[in-house]
């Protein structure tokens, strides 16, 4: 089932600043009008396509219409890919500097960010899945403590943190961006009428 241009699709977040962050990089170019919605989704576990997939079917559930949910994972190639889907755990517990200190005993720092957006157009809908990847290491913490792990993550190819970043120039390079990038090159493809590209998503 299609869903039409210009209507309201529930993002599952509580995080302002990250529905903040998600529009501005999504542009005009998403065909649809994103509203935030906090919904307690069950913990799943098992790998990270897995849980997104479940995590979206359930929340299409609930909502009972068209949702996005993202789902954000933070891999250290030392230890197998973990944190992985887990990080929002090990952040609460550890914090920052503790998600450094993981990798002490490791000469290793090497990690990779990995951003899913599932994409559901209501019960009994397939679930579409969008991905993105930044490559990076674990360094010490530096920079802003206001979102997350970013601190600690510094993406290749950079001397500064994801915290350090200016927010434009984080969003060009970001795993999010990456994945948001991949669905919204998605829907303006199947939505590619000359009304859905005047679209915006504060109409």
């Amino acid at each position: 089932m299609a869903v039409p241009p210009g209507r309201a699709v529930v993002f599952v977040t509580g995080n302002m600043k990250k529905l903040e962050e998600v529009i501005q990089i999504l542009g005009d170019k998403f065909p649809y009008k994103l509203i935030s919605k906090k919904i307690d989704l069950p913990e799943y576990q098992g790998e990270p396509d897995e849980i997104s997939i479940h995590k979206c079917r359930e929340a299409a559930i609930q909502v009972d219409g068209p949702v996005l949910v993202e789902d954000t994972c933070l891999c250290f190639r030392a230890l197998g890919g973990l944190p992985g889907p887990y990080i929002k755990w090990f952040l609460d517990k550890l914090k920052p500097e503790g998600l450094y200190k993981l990798l002490a005993g490791f000469e290793d720092k090497s990690a990779w960010a990995l951003c899913t957006f599932a994409f559901c157009a209501g019960k009994e809908e397939p679930v579409q899945l969008f991905r993105g990847i930044t490559e990076g290491r674990i360094v010490e913490p530096r920079g802003p403590r206001d979102f997350g792990w970013d601190p600690c993550f510094q993406p290749d190819g950079y001397d500064k943190t994801y915290a350090e970043l200016p927010k434009e120039e984080k969003n060009r390079i970001s795993h999010r961006y990456r994945a948001l990038a991949a669905m919204s090159e998605h829907f303006s493809q199947l939505n590619n009428a000359p009304e859905t590209k005047k679209l915006k998503l504060d109409d």
